[in-house]
């Protein structure tokens, strides 16, 4: 059976200087129906770009340049912009990071869900709101009915953040794509949050697009994670697979640096540098620069996609050569 989203080749520019840089670079990944698949890196890694090239929704001047995002076997990239509409939070859902420049602060929160259901159904206003009512008490809302009425302002951080939720199931999407949902909120509601996504994908069966860089929030949700840096994915594995053996220098940098890992008064390793602007990446391997496993090829040539056990990837020069036997040492 093919997967619910099958996304290959994704390319995304931004003009510059010299001609067009990409910030997405040869993306390829599926999610399957059902499964929560974690999108992980560091703030400049490519990850919201991702999503938001996956949706049609790339901020002009920068524009998808190749590949293809397929939904049940439809490229979207081919579709009209009024049938891309359609699919656009009807069929694939975003949360975005955060919830406060998301809402209309002259509008009801409520009234600002109605909208977004009239706007893919033809239902009545009282029946959208009855829906809408019914869907915060679903996320959680305390007094669901007494919110309706209420104005972003009015509601707290955690709150705002699940009236997005409500918003994104709305329309009963099969593909949730939800970009640093706890990002802006507390350690406590991080939690509540996570929790709720949870039951809820279970109670849905959707498929959930998880864009994060917190690998405790990957070790809660994710079925699978894939690691990108500087534009490219490095690693994808099942999530037990990668968080106890990662294969890439990049993601086992991520790791140590997990605070649940330190020892109380213990210096959490780091990875040196950070990640360069999409003009100035290396031509061979991207983390080459900041890798301290590098060896000759990794700064002149780009990582062939090995798989050294079924269902994981990996893009590393040190990898192809372990499995290749050690020949080149």
């Amino acid at each position: 059976m093919s997967a619910l989203l099958e996304v290959r080749g994704l390319r995304t520019v931004f003009p510059g200087e010299s001609g067009p840089v990409p910030v997405v670079d040869d993306i390829a990944f599926d999610l399957d129906r059902s499964e929560v698949l974690a999108l992980v890196g560091e703030s400049g890694s490519g990850k919201s770009m991702t999503a938001l090239s996956i949706l049609r929704l790339v901020p002009k001047p920068g524009r998808v340049d190749a590949g293809a995002v397929a939904l049940e076997g439809e490229n979207l990239l081919d579709l009209p912009v009024t049938a891309m509409r359609r699919i656009r939070g009807r069929r694939i859902s975003m949360i975005f990071q955060e919830p406060m420049t998301c809402l209309n602060p002259v509008l009801p929160v409520g009234a600002q869900v109605v909208e977004a259901i009239q706007l893919h159904e033809a239902i009545s206003t009282v029946d959208a709101r009855a829906r809408t009512r019914d869907l915060f008490a679903e996320v959680g809302i305390p007094d669901p009915e007494a919110r309706l009425d209420a104005y972003p302002h009015q509601l707290s951080g955690g709150l705002k953040q699940r009236v997005m939720i409500a918003m994104a199931l709305s329309t009963r999407p099969e593909i949730l794509i939800a970009d640093e949902p706890t990002t802006a909120l507390d350690v406590t509601v991080q939690a509540q949050i996570l929790a709720l996504l949870r039951d809820l994908q279970r109670e849905r069966r959707m498929a959930i697009l998880l864009i994060t860089h917190d690998l405790g929030t990957v070790n809660e949700l994710a079925d699978r994670v894939a690691v990108m840096y500087a534009g490219r994915l490095v690693e994808v594995a099942e999530r037990r697979a990668l968080l106890s053996e990662p294969l890439h220098p990049y993601t086992r940098g991520l790791l140590r640096s997990m605070p649940a890992l330190a020892r109380p008064g213990e210096r959490l390793p780091e990875i040196p540098g950070v990640v360069p602007p999409p003009d100035q990446w290396p031509s061979g391997c991207r983390f080459s620069t900041r890798c301290a496993e590098r060896f000759e090829p990794c700064a002149d040539r780009v990582p062939s996609e090995t798989e050294p056990a079924p269902g994981r990837r990996v893009w590393c020069h040190d990898v192809e050569r372990r499995l290749d036997g050690g020949a080149g040492k």
